[in-house]
C-alpha cells in the first residue's frame, strides 16, 4: 500500500465513525441531504410536466451504497421532510400535493427503487451485478411514474412512454453509468454498502 493510500484509508468514514449505527444515520443523512440538492437541479422538459433532474442517480447510490434497508429509508425519510412542508422536490415545491400530482409517481417509488438496487446488486464487486440492480431501479422509478401519470392524465400507454419514459431515458443511462463507476470505485476502496 502506498502512502496516498494508507492517507485515504485514515480518513475512511469507518475510521472516522466507529460505531455502525452512526454511521448507517450520517449516511442516510447524508442521501436526504444530497437528494435535495440533486432535486434543484432541474431541467424543464417542454413536453412532459416531469422536470429532468439528478435524482434518479442519487436514488441508485443510495440503494447501493446505503444497502437496500437503509436506502430504501434514506429515501423514504426524503420524501417526508418534503411532504411535511420543507422545500425538498424539484423547483423547490413541497407538501403532501406534489406526490398526488404528475410527477409524485416517480417521487414515490424512490424507496421501492433503492430497495431493489440494494437487493439486486447486494455487496457484489462485480460490474455485472451492480449494473443489474441499477438498471432495476431505473425500471422501478419509471414504473412508478408511469403509472401514476396513467392515472392523472388518463393517456394510453404509448402517450405515457412518450412523456414520462423516452424524454430521460439517454440521460438516465449515462446517470447509471456514473453511478456504476462510482460503486465500483467505492467498493473498491471496502466502503458503502450495510
Amino acid at each position: 500500500m502506498n502512502e496516498a493510500t494508507g492517507a485515504h484509508r485514515t480518513w475512511a468514514p469507518t475510521e472516522l465513525v466507529p460505531d455502525r449505527r452512526m454511521r448507517t444515520a450520517l449516511g442516510g443523512a447524508a442521501f436526504v441531504i444530497a437528494m435535495t440538492v440533486s432535486a434543484y437541479v432541474a431541467i424543464p422538459v417542454p413536453w412532459s410536466p416531469v422536470p429532468m433532474t439528478l435524482q434518479p442517480m442519487v436514488v441508485l447510490l443510495a440503494g447501493a451504497l446505503l444497502g437496500p434497508v437503509t436506502g430504501a429509508a434514506a429515501m423514504a425519510s426524503y420524501l417526508a421532510v418534503g411532504v411535511v412542508g420543507a422545500p425538498v422536490f424539484a423547483g423547490g415545491h413541497a407538501g403532501l400535493p406534489w406526490l398526488v400530482g404528475p410527477t409524485g409517481g416517480y417521487l414515490m417509488a424512490f424507496p421501492a427503487a433503492a430497495l431493489v438496487v440494494g437487493l439486486v446488486a447486494g455487496r457484489s464487486r462485480r460490474w455485472l451485478p451492480v449494473l443489474l440492480g441499477l438498471l432495476a431501479g431505473l425500471g422501478t422509478i419509471y414504473l412508478g411514474g408511469i403509472t401514476q401519470l396513467a392515472v392523472v392524465t388518463g393517456q394510453d400507454p404509448r402517450a405515457l412512454l412518450a412523456l414520462g419514459v423516452v424524454p430521460f431515458l439517454g440521460g438516465d443511462l449515462i446517470k447509471v453509468a456514473l453511478a456504476l463507476i462510482i460503486v465500483r470505485r467505492f467498493r473498491k476502496e471496502g466502503l458503502g454498502g450495510s
